[in-house]
């Protein structure tokens, strides 16, 4: 006999009436060698000798299959399958979308049209089965229900962040709901939740179907709001102890950006919300560097927002750091226009010195030298030092990039002599690094190293992985030029662990690496690096780097085919990339 308990978690909750009864039958039904019984339930509390199966979500093939099924129209569309992908491939939620566009006999169109409108509220067919009646069972069981009140507004935190909640911010965001661990253990227990690499979450279609309809009017997570907002506004100083300590960011970046996404729209006229939103995109240009939905959002506020030169200042960073030097320059064209008009000399002063990098990334030297030039001079009649330095060390760049060794040379020693040597510990190491640039560049490669140790034992301090990372790069660099292979290998390897969060560098790095396994015919890991190179700058839209890697991979398949090595597939100059970031 083959006995199924079909949907039993009303029956089976521990806490109901009758449950004691119930778990005696299913133990003595369980003792009978010529029975067999399958129990199916969303309650993960089993009765004793009951052997526990959990099933997962289908994959994309099978949930395309289960709906096609059911659903003849329209075979193997984009647009369905993406919905399918929308639902976590969850077998309920795909069984209903199915039967929900058989019966009303929509195209692919129309049913996409319908979920982007209506969400999981259409998982709803004509014989009253529904997505809804499967979770209201489970909130009204007596386990659920003796959680208190406050369960179910804990659940809706869980649906509105995509990543769900980190357990080690329970009590951090909880701290006034008692017994917040308990009610999360049973969250998982009833199949509402799960966790996943250290977060609470649940698949889509709950998700979609417990999220506060109203984000304002939900208490509870406007004072999640506020805690992310107070942990953000904490300022960020590379040279500071506490710089570690903004790094969370990297893991909860998705939820952040999330919660700012929707309260930009909800609340558009809150300061708090936009300083908030420029603040996330400070810790992102620090921690984990790349693109953000709320990018066009701060380019499309009017002009006249008292705060967007601001907020157009700190997405110019970001551009900056994922490789995109082109955007950054008319960003900030857009934020030094704004200052002007505004008279603010400060601000006009800091948006030259970034338009002065901003140019040099695109090898417009010349332009930068004037922007640099006169940010220095507004600079001086502030008197402003630590400024003056800093627009003289972007002078150095400029002047190096412009072909002028020693007039960099002086501005970078200029620099160093006007910085404090407490708290301008970074700007330091910058200056060493581009004097060891210098004198690569005039062949004095011991004096190169000396800078280049320098600039790395500053930089070691304090952990700078963007700054280590463009050192050990610059590094690698110089040892392939001279044949060390051994040396830059391992300075690669070094170059590749500090940029581990940022997309862009990390492509750079492989980039370099496909070309150093190139030199040395390693013609197989060569061609594998280089692949991951150009999809990362394709993804991250670094069109020139990317267009700068496919000639490399058309040589690598030179080479692979007619044995040839590099030197017989390349001219004598190597490989020449104009649009290295920070001047490397």
């Amino acid at each position: 006999m083959f006995i199924i308990l079909d949907n039993a978690e009303s029956i089976l909750d521990p806490q109901g009436a009758d449950a004691r009864e119930i778990y005696d039958v299913v133990e003595e039904l369980s003792q009978f060698s010529n029975i067999c019984l399958c129990i199916t339930s969303r309650i993960s509390t089993i009765p004793t000798g009951c052997k526990w199966v959990d099933v997962p979500t289908l994959s994309m093939e099978a949930g395309c299959d289960t709906f096609y099924c059911i659903y003849d129209y329209d075979r193997q569309s984009t647009l369905i399958d993406n919905i399918l992908e929308q639902l976590d491939f969850h077998p309920l939620s795909i069984t209903l979308l199915a039967t929900v566009a058989y019966h009303n006999r929509w195209d692919a169109t129309q049913l996409a049209n319908k979920w982007d409108e209506h969400r999981t509220d259409m998982l709803q067919t004509d014989y009253n089965k529904s997505l809804a009646t499967t979770i209201k069972l489970s909130l009204s069981s007596a386990m659920f229900q003796e959680l208190g009140p406050e369960a179910r507004d804990l659940l809706g935190i869980v649906a509105f962040f995509p990543q769900g909640i980190d357990e080690k911010n329970l009590n951090w965001l909880f701290p006034t709901i008692p017994g917040r661990k308990n009610m999360f253990d049973k969250f998982c227990v009833l199949s509402l939740s799960y966790r996943s690499e250290g977060y609470i979450t649940m698949l889509a279609p709950l998700r979609d179907h417990l999220c506060p309809k109203d984000p304002k009017s939900s208490t509870l997570l406007c004072t999640a709001k506020d805690h992310y907002f107070r942990r953000l506004w904490v300022a960020i100083d590379p040279n500071g102890p506490n710089f570690g300590e903004t790094r969370w960011i990297a893991s909860e970046d998705v939820n952040v950006e999330h919660l700012l996404d929707i309260f930009t729209t909800i609340d558009a006229n809150s300061e708090d919300v936009w300083d908030t939103c420029t603040a996330f995109i400070h810790h992102l240009h620090w921690h984990k560097p790349r693109l953000t939905i709320l990018g066009q959002k701060i380019e499309n506020l009017p002009n006249d927002h008292p705060c967007k030169p601001t907020f157009l200042y700190q997405l110019a960073r970001l551009f900056q750091t994922i490789g995109n030097f082109t955007e950054r320059k008319q960003i900030l064209t857009c934020a030094l226009e704004v200052w002007r008009g505004q008279g603010n000399d400060n601000r006009i002063a800091h948006g030259l010195k970034d338009l002065a990098d901003a140019n040099r990334l695109l090898g417009l030297h010349k332009e930068g030298i004037e922007c640099a030039e006169e940010a220095l001079k507004i600079f001086e009649q502030l008197g402003d030092t630590v400024k003056q330095a800093s627009c003289l060390k972007d002078l150095a760049w400029l002047f190096r990039g412009d072909k002028q060794p020693d007039a960099a040379k002086e501005a970078a020693s200029r620099a160093i002599e006007l910085f404090p040597e407490k708290g301008q510990e970074y700007q330091i190491s910058d200056c060493h690094r581009v004097l060891a640039l210098i004198h690569r560049s005039k062949g004095e490669i011991e004096k190169a190293i000396h800078h280049y140790e320098t600039a790395l034992g500053i930089a070691s301090s304090f952990g700078w992985n963007d700054h280590l990372f463009w050192i050990h790069y610059s590094l690698t660099r110089m040892f392939y030029d001279q044949a060390r292979f051994d040396d830059a290998n391992a300075h690669i390897g070094h170059a590749k662990s500090h940029a581990a969060n940022n997309q862009y560098d990390l492509a750079v790095a492989m980039d370099l690496q496909a070309e150093l396994w190139f030199k040395q015919d390693r013609f197989e890991e060569a061609k594998s690096e280089a692949f991951r190179a150009l999809d990362a700058f394709e993804k991250l839209g670094v069109t020139e780097r990317a267009d700068n890697t496919r000639k490399l991979l058309r040589w690598i398949e030179v080479a692979m085919n007619k044995g040839m090595s590099l030197e017989m597939v390349l001219p004598p100059m190597r490989i020449d990339f104009p649009f290295s970031a920070q001047g490397t």
